[in-house]
């Protein structure tokens, strides 16, 4: 039985793309038949996070308007086994996503035998984000430490407790679990950012894993390559533990307080 997972945000420009992305690839590398959808229609960046933007013939809106087969749009991923991207439209308006079309797509991915269905929706509550949420059995809120941020996230966890079609059928909550991006614990000791503890206080989500702020994203961003991959990245080894996590591991959360470097690095360093 496939799993829906949406990664959704209140607000834009939290990293939930690579978020996505990472998840995704994470997934597919741990042997799960994974497949990734942008929903993001009108801008469509996941294709170009995972490397294969040129590679684009058909797209989501291709599919619900049976303009194309499922098989024809689907992109094999060139470094992972078993991901597969499906990329929005840029050319489309959002409002091409369709309750039935989207369902079908879902229903379609399910029926071919992949494990877990990855959302990238678009921020906030707009019609391609509602649209991401709706057949989602767990959700990665994305959040980073700052006021506006976690309040939009709360904002969405709302949404998702009252427009998801469990909440409608009455059926079992969708399972939510939070990922906060860019932290950084100097800033935080500072005063400067929201700690860990005061955002699970308001959000009171399960913590999946803190993302450290990392210039290493941002790279691996411009050069296609998920960061996940980028095993000697602390943003890569934070997305593998969510990984992990996930599926079950029992592992400590790391990155959330100040580094204390050796004693010779501070005498000397």
């Amino acid at each position: 039985m496939s799993k829906i997972i949406v990664v959704t945000s209140g607000k834009g420009g939290v990293g939930k793309t690579t978020t996505a992305a990472a998840i995704a690839t994470g997934l597919a590398q741990k042997g799960h038949m994974t497949a990734v959808i942008d929903f993001d229609v009108g801008l469509r960046n996941l294709d170009l996070i995972l490397g294969c933007e040129r590679r684009v013939v058909y797209d989501f809106v291709n599919i619900i308007k049976d303009e194309a087969r499922l098989s024809q749009a689907l992109i094999k991923d060139k470094r992972t086994d078993n991901l597969y991207i499906l990329p929005a439209s840029q050319t489309r308006d959002k409002e091409a996503l369709t309750h039935e079309g989207v369902e079908s797509v879902l229903n379609d991915l399910q029926e071919q035998g992949f494990d877990y269905i990855v959302c990238d929706s678009p921020a906030g509550i707009e019609h391609g984000a509602l649209m991401a949420l709706y057949f989602a059995d767990e959700a990665f809120v994305v959040s980073n430490p700052e006021v506006s941020s976690v309040r939009d996230s709360d904002r969405i966890l709302g949404i998702l407790q009252s427009r998801s079609r469990r909440a409608e059928n009455g059926g079992e909550p969708v399972k939510e679990h939070l990922i906060l991006t860019r932290y950084d614990p100097q800033r935080v000791d500072n005063g400067d950012m929201l700690s860990v503890d005061d955002i699970l206080e308001i959000l009171a989500v399960p913590l999946l894993g803190v993302v450290p702020e990392s210039k290493s994203v941002l790279q691996s961003s411009n050069s296609g390559v998920p960061i996940i991959l980028d095993e000697l990245s602390p943003a890569g080894q934070a997305y593998q533990d969510i990984v992990s996590r996930f599926l079950g591991e029992d592992l400590p959360h790391r990155f959330m307080r100040v580094e204390k470097k050796p004693l010779l690095r501070r005498l000397f360093g």
